[in-house]
């Protein structure tokens, strides 16, 4: 008779990354006295890159943000100099990947912003910006640079619209019009060939961007989505929002099949709103909160159970903005970036795509709309005027020169 031995010993999943733990930086290498925003806009409010930090700050009479070099930490004077040419509240600032002193910006006042930070950081207020877009008629909320190809820029406002910016040219190539309500988010695949979004209508969407057509979309009525993130290669999006409970939940979804999620999990019931961040090439994804006080590690696999729960960072601080930065730990490293921004050199027109212009009139929402509005229109009331006067000044010194010319003694 043959005997069987069986073994009984639980059977953990091995993973490296069991013991990763975060650590808050010692306080002579933060950060201190920086004025960050109170605005409610549901956003990272500060983006990071190998160069510079940017953070979006409380502001009269319009928005700015401070730019600071990483090694100049320590405690920030109030009198700093910041980035502070947009009219409305700044929503959302992003880096270009290929040129680190390249920042994009948007704001409440309907434009797009493309700065260049001098080397070493701003020494005094930045006001005019490299190159303006115009094209949303109402405020822009999100922007995000494609991630393989240079100078091109996506936009989303609350007129529902995404417009892709050339920034060679300075015009908008493409608009993408299938959203019904605001838009939440964006996330590129790694290529840049699928753009993923999250709305207010409730509806997750894959879309083409070089087309504009929906490849997948998924009616999240029990998942409200908020945020999107693709999982690099592994064909996978991942999405936070709230159940029907009103607690937080992260689901998997197959890129491919959004009929429904692959898994959905429960997080707890707090009502601030999670950020999902992934890195590519240790599969780990975290997930911090605003106005949490820690941050959650996971692995993630191509096989069940797709989502392993690692560890937890705790602080006692709340978190008002986040953004990662993937850079080379490797002592002296530096990236080296040949490339240069040339701003177009633009002439003020129309802006028409898809056959319908985006800078026509187009009647304000709001009371705020509504004073934006008439103060722009009063600038330019007031700037036609001063060409009426020089124009005029012009014809009289022309009918006094032709008025000496016809006196002159050699007409006699």
């Amino acid at each position: 008779m043959t005997v069987t031995k069986m073994s009984w010993r639980p059977q953990y999943r091995s993973s490296k990354f069991r013991n990763v733990y975060g650590k808050v930086a010692n306080r002579e290498h933060c950060f201190d006295g920086i004025p960050i925003t109170k605005n409610v806009h549901d956003n990272h409010f500060c983006a990071v890159n190998a160069r510079f930090l940017a953070i979006v700050t409380e502001s009269a009479g319009g928005g700015s943000f401070l730019v600071i070099p990483l090694e100049q930490t320590g405690r920030i004077e109030p009198n700093y100099p910041k980035v502070c040419g947009h009219q409305g509240n700044v929503l959302d600032i992003k880096w270009n990947p290929f040129i680190d002193n390249i920042i994009a910006s948007c704001s409440e006042d309907t434009s797009v912003r493309i700065w260049e930070i001098p080397e070493g950081g701003l020494k005094r207020n930045m006001t005019e910006a490299l190159l303006e877009l115009h094209g949303h008629s109402r405020r822009v909320g999100l922007v995000e640079w494609h991630p393989t190809t240079n100078n091109i820029l996506f936009s989303a406002g609350y007129d529902y619209k995404v417009l892709i910016w050339n920034l060679d040219v300075g015009e908008p190539v493409k608009m993408i019009d299938c959203h019904s309500d605001v838009i939440l988010c964006m996330s590129f695949n790694t290529d840049g060939s699928l753009l993923t979004t999250t709305c207010k209508d409730k509806k997750l969407r894959v879309i083409e961007p070089r087309s504009g057509r929906i490849l997948q979309e998924a009616n999240c009525k029990n998942h409200r989505v908020n945020r999107v993130v693709f999982l690099g290669n592994m064909k996978r999006l991942l999405t936070t929002g709230v159940s029907r409970w009103n607690t937080r939940q992260i689901a998997l979804w197959d890129q491919e099949d959004l009929s429904m999620p692959l898994i959905e999990e429960e997080i707890d019931g707090l009502s601030g709103l999670l950020f999902p961040f992934y890195d590519a090439d240790t599969h780990m994804l975290y997930l911090a909160g605003k106005g949490d006080g820690n941050i959650r590690y996971y692995e993630i696999s191509t096989e069940k159970p797709y989502l392993s729960y690692l560890m937890e960072f705790r602080s006692p601080a709340p978190q008002k903005g986040l953004d990662p930065v993937l850079m080379s730990l490797k002592e002296g490293y530096k990236k080296s970036s040949k490339m240069v921004f040339k701003a177009p050199i633009k002439e003020k027109k129309s802006v028409v795509v898809n056959g319908i212009d985006l800078l026509e009139n187009v009647p304000p929402r709001t009371e705020n709309e509504l004073l934006r509005m008439f103060f722009r229109q009063q600038d330019e009331i007031r700037r036609l005027k001063e060409e009426l006067a020089q124009k005029d000044i012009r014809i009289r010194q022309l009918q006094l020169e032709l008025k000496n010319l016809r006196n002159s003694p050699k007409n006699c």
